[in-house]
């Protein structure tokens, strides 16, 4: 039996923990830590990090390499076959660590529950055979992380909040009947598509962490800026998680 908890970190900082998170880890035999390639080593450090920050007892730690997805092609097949990857790189790991079982756990950047697919990839574990427990310890997401740096709440007086990605947006435009919109997972700048420029942004990238970067004010003003920021942050760090609040102006 393999009971495996993805533990929710936060955007990095090692204050975003709760108390549960810690006591999770702690609990843990091993903790698998992803490679993405030298290039975003600096990920790799922050899990690093925040494990010596908190780990007290005998928990191990294991490296891997974490495949990469295939650009081309439908994206939807892309990422299934990326997870399927993904889920056998973990059986190898826990054959190689866990053989006769044990507690395994994975450091989930945000909170499992919110664009993140190792719920997903556990869900593969159990198809495939594997006796398997899994639970999940929430963590800060990086939408809360935002609407705290700007000290702004997430959504209008009694209205709703709709959550898409960067891929959605640029496809399909502002969706209807939306007022406040978070974008998260946008590679580019998925916000220069939109026609209507009355529109407040709020933008953040390393939230939390001592290389915070936030902007704000009205899209045709904000807008280019941002556009700006990224490829320059993402240069100088070689990596870069960003993620951004429109709001539609009203009366």
């Amino acid at each position: 039996m393999i009971e495996l908890s993805l533990i929710g970190i936060g955007t990095g900082n090692p204050d975003h923990l709760t108390r549960q998170a810690a006591r999770a880890m702690n609990e843990a035999d091993l903790i698998l830590l992803p490679r993405k390639g030298s290039y975003k080593s600096d990920l790799l450090d922050l899990r690093k990090s925040i494990c010596d920050a908190v780990l007290t007892g005998q928990t191990r730690m294991a490296e891997f390499d974490l495949p990469t997805r295939d650009s081309g092609g439908d994206y939807v097949d892309a990422v299934n076959a990326w997870h399927d990857a993904i889920a056998d790189a973990w059986m190898h790991q826990m054959a190689v660590h866990l053989p006769h079982g044990g507690k395994l756990a994975l450091l989930v950047w945000g909170d499992p529950s919110l664009y993140d697919s190792t719920l997903r990839i556990a869900e593969r574990l159990r198809l495939g055979g594997l006796e398997i427990a899994v639970r999940v310890v929430p963590g800060i997401t990086s939408i809360q992380a935002l609407t705290a740096a700007h000290g702004i709440p997430l959504n209008g007086l009694a209205r709703p909040v709709t959550i898409t990605t960067g891929r959605l947006l640029r496809a399909h435009g502002w969706p209807e009947g939306a007022e406040t919109l978070v974008v998260m997972l946008d590679q580019g700048c998925a916000f220069e598509a939109l026609a209507d420029r009355d529109i407040h942004i709020w933008w953040g990238a390393y939230l939390g962490m001592a290389n915070e970067a936030l902007i704000s004010g009205p899209l045709s003003e904000a807008g280019p800026m941002i556009a700006e920021a990224k490829p320059r942050l993402r240069q100088q760090n070689g990596w870069i998680m960003d993620v951004y609040l429109m709001r539609r102006q009203t009366a």
